[in-house]
């Protein structure tokens, strides 16, 4: 008559202790090392050198699982399309470092700057910008 209190007993210990150590699944939006960055536009227009963002990967330099570069990114012009607002994910941090260390561009970094001050400071060159609708999720 103890077998089944104590069955049910261990039965119900573990699916507490299962739910008590379960954590609640990361924001796509907050996963991986991103940054910020305000950037002029370049590029001749041709095949070979497309008009796009400075620090922006062409399709063939993007590097999916991330082991060697960028991941993913997006973009958005600013109004005179003289500028864009820019977002790199990847793993490693340190593929940045040439573009926080350009003094030409202005570099929000996650973990250490708010998304509400790139938002802030993009909005003088695109003026219904919101950073709520900006973001790049990498699986």
């Amino acid at each position: 008559m103890n077998v089944p209190r104590t069955v049910v007993s261990v039965v119900c210990l573990v699916i507490a202790s299962a739910t008590a150590f379960a954590q609640p699944r990361v924001d796509p939006l907050n996963m991986y090392e991103r940054v910020l960055l305000i950037v002029p536009v370049h590029g001749s227009g041709s095949a070979a050198d497309p008009i796009r963002p400075m620090y922006a990967p062409l399709a063939a330099e993007i590097d999916p699982e991330g082991r060697r570069g960028i991941m993913g990114f997006t973009a958005v012009y600013s109004d005179d399309g003289k500028f864009a607002l820019i977002e790199l994910v990847t793993r490693n941090r340190s593929l940045f470092a040439t573009a926080l260390a350009d003094r030409g561009i202005k570099a929000f970094l996650k973990g250490r700057d708010k998304r509400s001050d790139a938002e802030a400071a993009f909005k003088l060159l695109k003026k219904d910008f919101s950073i709520a609708n900006f973001g790049v999720i990498v699986p």
